[in-house]
């Protein structure tokens, strides 16, 4: 089962995001157990061989090392080494993530081991009774090694979808065409990209925040600012048309019988960049709408 929860950044920005409740994380669970108790298995064959033929009370001090060490040391270093996924919550698209959405650290990935171990499930959680009571009574279907460490578990495999297209708004044709995007990194346009096919998934709030945000490390990146009354999306939208216009113009030149095709974008576009005189009547409702 699924539910959405909210997670809060440093930046105070509220993150949508799929926790993952008492089913896949059981499943899970499942799939750790067994590679867990295969490892077992191996480690007791080699054990046994030294109380045949050494000192028993070694042997099962060895062997109640090697229990604890496969129990709470497998879920503590996958988690640590993959950022907060062990080999279940890989096969079943779930991570461990901070409570404010940042990335698992090894003292994360210990309390959860650790409380894992000793409380949610073998040493006084009977099998998993209070794992499964804390995860049922808890919205977002945390543990107690959860609480105590401040992680949460999210379900981070999401439907495949298509690639997002970036259309250009006819009011900014003709503006983007005379920007110089030479400067624009290519991390940042991919980021730019996710967050305009996200829009729609994300509230009003964060949608503008973040919005904003890239909107200014791309004016800045290039040099031109958000021109007047333009909302951070569609200034994005514009500069991500025109830098796919213009890759795709180099891999297919606009030229025709050795005569330079016109420029794609007519010359009486107005420029948003050059704030309009004051007008007699009442300013027009602004053009541009939030995409769907």
């Amino acid at each position: 089962m699924e539910q959405e929860s909210e997670l809060v950044t440093g930046e105070a920005v509220v993150l949508d995001v799929r926790a993952a409740k008492l089913a896949s994380r059981g499943l899970a669970m499942m799939v750790d157990v067994a590679l867990q108790l295969v490892v077992l298995f191996i480690a007791m064959l080699v054990l046994s061989q030294v109380a045949v033929f050494g000192d028993e009370a070694l042997a099962l001090t060895l062997f109640l090392v090697t229990v604890v060490l496969i129990m709470v040391g497998y879920p503590v270093i996958f988690e640590t080494l993959s950022r907060g996924r062990t080999l279940g919550k890989m096969a079943l698209g779930l991570r461990v993530v901070r409570t404010d959405g940042g990335p698992v650290r090894f003292r994360h990935a210990l309390v959860r081991g650790l409380a894992g171990f000793f409380v949610d499930f073998w040493a006084l959680g009977m099998l998993g009774v209070v794992a499964v009571v804390t995860s049922l009574l808890s919205p977002n279907g945390r543990r107690v090694g959860d609480y105590l460490a401040g992680t949460l578990v999210i379900r981070e495999r999401m439907p495949a979808s298509r690639t997002p297209y970036v259309g250009m708004p006819p009011q900014l044709a003709y503006w983007a065409s005379q920007l110089d995007l030479t400067r624009l990194p290519n991390d940042l346009a991919l980021a730019v990209r996710q967050y305009l096919g996200r829009t729609s998934e994300l509230r009003p709030e964060a949608a503008e925040a973040l919005g904003y945000g890239l909107a200014q490390q791309v004016a800045a990146a290039i040099g031109a600012p958000v021109p007047p009354g333009v909302p951070s999306w569609a200034y994005l939208s514009a500069v991500l048309a025109e830098r796919r216009r213009r890759d795709q113009a180099k891999l297919q030149p606009a030229v025709q019988y050795g005569t330079p095709v016109a420029q794609s974008y007519p010359q009486s576009y107005p420029q948003p960049v050059t704030p309009p005189q004051a007008p007699a009547e009442p300013a027009p409702e602004n053009p541009f709408a939030p995409p769907s």
